[in-house]
């Protein structure tokens, strides 16, 4: 039976309704506060697991890129922090400025590194071979380019067969805008294959190790917890509490409608036996 929000509105205005609907709401904010109690579970845990597999990747031995990831493969977490190796020649390099390297000022330094052996020997993986302090490098000429020999000698790509051990993380965002000859606004994979050709990877290398050894300092690791979320089963029952407490605020409702109902059948009946 039908009923009219000035029915339902009589009904819910009773005071048994009033002192239901106070318990009730007692109740779904109990299940709300309990969700948002499971989202921080989740938070923390995900967290938490995420500085695990970190560690573990960190101290892991080199595997060979092409067990980690391959030529055009999507990247994931799967991926991101993996320690490996491989080896090729470097061929081109670019800087990309106006970067923080422990929170100092820097210049990095990424260079292509060509793939010689292996199934993905010919493609181009990008190396993010180290840094230089900014004023290491100036603008001349439209160019970004050494202040000294000695800076030049640092920035210098080993020749020949190099091998480079460094962990993988995701390509960022290319970044638009005029640089300078010699200079990207991010380490974008896509954008380094327009500049150097080739088939290429999804991700690169923050390079640990080489042989040549290189004379850059190194890039620390990637963080692995940045690319991960929350612990799903905590999250999942979190959405069951938010659930639940919709759920009291709609049975309040349906005890409402159906009171409202009863009423409006008792008038009916009682104005059907006065006819």
């Amino acid at each position: 039976m039908r009923v009219t929000r000035e029915q339902w509105a009589r009904s819910a205005s009773q005071p048994r309704m009033l002192l239901l609907l106070l318990v009730i709401l007692a109740i779904a904010a109990l299940f709300i506060r309990l969700g948002a109690w499971q989202l921080d579970r989740a938070a923390l845990r995900g967290a938490a697991a995420a500085r695990e597999t970190e560690a573990a990747r960190l101290t892991a031995d080199p595997i060979p890129l092409d067990q980690a990831l391959r030529v055009g493969q999507d990247f994931s977490t799967d991926q991101q922090v993996r320690k490996v190796t491989v080896s090729g020649e470097f061929r081109e390099q670019v800087l990309v400025p106006d970067r923080l390297v422990d929170g100092a000022p820097a210049t990095l330094v990424v260079t292509s590194l060509w793939i010689s052996d292996g199934p993905d020997a010919g493609a181009m993986i990008p190396v993010l071979r180290g840094w230089v302090a900014p004023g290491d490098v100036v603008e001349s000429g439209g160019v970004l380019r050494p202040v000294s020999a000695a800076v030049g000698e640092t920035l210098a790509m080993p020749p020949g067969h190099v091998t480079v051990v460094g962990f993988l993380t995701d390509s960022e965002q290319a970044v638009g805008g005029a640089f300078p000859g010699g200079a990207v606004g991010a380490i974008s994979t896509g954008q380094l294959t327009n500049l150097w050709g080739g088939p290429t990877f999804t991700g690169f290398i923050v390079m640990s190790d080489s042989q040549p050894p290189s004379s850059l300092p190194a890039v620390p690791p990637p963080s692995y917890s940045q690319q991960t979320g929350m612990n799903l089963q905590n999250l999942a029952y979190a959405g069951e509490w938010f659930l639940f407490g919709g759920f009291a605020l709609f049975l309040w409702w349906r005890i409402v409608r159906e009171d409202a109902v009863r009423r409006r059948e008792a008038e009916l009946l009682a104005a059907t036996a006065g006819a």
